[in-house]
């Protein structure tokens, strides 16, 4: 792998700083991988709706390059293919936060959906109007019942300009939101891949491809399509991409409609063009009336070779509100001024003294740190295979805060000590593992809270609290091949009586046989849900996670 990049912890802020350094209007809120409008002060008090999106990096321009007049008001992201922290969004919210309210636009991936909704609720707890859109643009999955649901892909930022144009006009946050989300379901996208990403974390490319291969209907995080078929020319590939979308989106002749033709990451200009070109053939075939195109780089992943198309139905309002005008960078290329960073919001203090927590709790925690760390080479290659590769990162990255969390935690006991790691893990755990696992500590806290009883029976009934709180809020079951086919299993054998010891050992060894056997089930939730039978004969990496960290914890007690 040649990556024109100084380490891989740092390929996110190092980008975003050269970014607001090279563009006009754009700021980066001091400490933070958000970058906001530089006016976002006067605009919070004119007292407009902000819009807000992000979601993992790899994906530019989106998602700063679509922050400016018209179209954002911050952007929040995440590591390469990562959901940013819950904490992390809700920091945005603060930045941008006026009395017209904020709007979250959010692309439909599970991560997404749980750190953005999570930083709503929290949001709205503090006083702040906040809502959110949920884009689901991709045609691919058709009515995606046995998935984790429709993606979003490149047609959001078309959603980011119709928004921008109301929020802009003055709406309130209701009518932003409802032409936002009107605007989602009348928008349709499909891609096809020539050729895998590279995650800088990984290093080696995320599937693989004949030389005569495509990937059709993949997803935006370099996760494979739902068919490989053989390569074929542009004119054919754009005919069915077209006819995809129509179908899927129910247009029909005489429909107006925008297209957008966006490069996935290291198609040359020239292929973009024979593209733009033969989808409007495809278009015109049809009967529709193209009255806006837009062909280039709008959201990538990373270095795939490969396009995407886009359709959105149009009406009056909405062919207005795409022509409105916009100063972001990524729609339009304004001149050129230093950047600066703007001071971050007050961030909640450290929780005050509680105790001493159990040096025994505090040392298998710790164990299972350190264990994921060691592993994180092993979970991105397991995750390369059934999903984007980021786990391994993204445990890791979780792992190391709370260990340099843990003079804090020493200091801590019972409920307090389980909710201050979920506020660690929240706030430092990328993708979808953030939340998941923060959700896991804070449903063990709220069952710890007023609990008496021996140490086997507390762990027991912390571990239970934590694993039924994931699966509520969660949705994934036994069998839908994700963490729970070992949380579960391990739940059930801590209930056994003994001591803390004996029933670490027999929860580690039940996760470890439940991970295990996610190799023969076909994924229902998750990432892994887009890539079908492939997964079969590969474990479920969220779930040999638990097998590793369990593992680690009950070694520290022998």
């Amino acid at each position: 792998m040649k990556k024109l990049i100084n380490a891989v912890k740092d390929v996110v802020p190092q980008a975003l700083a050269g970014l607001v350094a090279t563009t006009n209007g754009l700021r980066l809120v001091d400490g933070t991988t958000i970058v906001v409008r530089a006016d976002a002060a006067e605009f919070a008090a004119s007292g407009k709706v902000a819009l807000i999106s992000g979601g993992g990096s790899g994906h530019e321009p989106a998602h700063a390059g679509y922050v400016g007049q018209g179209m954002l008001t911050a952007a929040v992201a995440g590591d390469v293919f990562a959901s940013p922290s819950t904490d992390a969004v809700l920091t945005a919210i603060r930045a941008v936060a006026g009395p017209g309210g904020v709007l979250l636009i959010v692309k439909n991936y599970t991560g997404d959906r749980l750190n953005f909704g999570l930083a709503a609720q929290i949001a709205r707890g503090e006083g702040i109007r906040t809502d959110i859109v949920i884009v689901d643009d991709d045609s691919a999955l058709g009515s995606a019942e046995k998935t984790a649901g429709r993606r979003g892909i490149a047609g959001t930022v078309l959603i980011h300009k119709i928004a921008g144009a109301a929020a802009e006009a003055g709406l309130s946050l209701d009518e932003v939101k409802a032409r936002a989300q009107a605007a989602a379901s009348v928008t349709g996208s499909m891609g096809v891949a020539l050729s895998p990403c590279i995650v800088p974390a990984a290093g080696t490319p995320n599937f693989e491809l004949g030389e005569n291969e495509i990937e059709l209907g993949l997803g935006i995080h370099g996760e494979a399509g739902l068919a490989r078929v053989p390569h074929s020319t542009s004119v054919e590939l754009s005919r069915r991409l077209i006819e995809t979308i129509v179908a899927d989106r129910g247009l029909k002749a005489g429909d107006r409609v925008a297209l957008l033709v966006n490069n996935l990451g290291s198609t040359p200009p020239m292929e973009v063009s024979i593209v733009a070109g033969d989808a409007l053939a495809a278009c015109a075939s049809l009967g529709l009336k193209v009255e806006r195109v837009w062909a280039g780089t709008f959201l990538t992943a990373i270095d795939m070779a490969g396009i995407s198309l886009s359709l959105m139905l149009l009406d009056d309002e909405r062919l207005a509100s795409l022509d409105a005008p916009t100063n972001a960078p990524a729609w339009m290329r304004p001149g050129l001024l230093q950047g600066e960073t703007l001071p971050a919001p007050q961030l909640p203090q450290a929780p005050a003294a509680s105790g001493q927590t159990d040096p025994a709790v505090l040392s298998a925690l710790m164990a299972g740190c350190k264990a994921l760390i060691d592993a994180e080479p092993e979970l991105t290659r397991m995750d390369q295979i059934v999903g984007d590769g980021d786990i391994g990162r993204s445990l890791a990255g979780g792992s190391e805060a709370l260990i340099a969390e843990r003079d804090v935690l020493a200091q801590l006991e019972g409920a307090a000590f389980w909710r201050h790691v979920g506020a660690v893990v929240r706030r430092s755990t990328g993708g979808t593992s953030g939340p998941l696992y923060a959700i896991l500590a804070i449903g063990a806290a709220n069952a710890l809270e007023g609990t008496d009883g021996d140490a086997g029976s507390l762990l027991g009934a912390a571990f239970a609290g934590g694993v039924q709180a994931l699966q509520e809020l969660g949705g994934a079951m036994p069998g839908d091949r994700t963490m729970v086919d070992a949380l579960v299993p391990a739940m059930n054998a801590l209930a056994e009586a003994g001591s803390p010891a004996e029933r670490l050992e027999a929860a580690a060894k039940a996760a470890r046989e439940g991970a295990e056997a996610t190799c023969n089930l076909a994924a229902r939730r998750g990432r892994s849900s887009y890539v079908g039978d492939r997964v079969i004969g590969h474990p479920d990496p969220g779930a040999v996670a638990v097998a590793i960290w369990l593992e680690a914890a009950a070694a520290s007690t022998r």
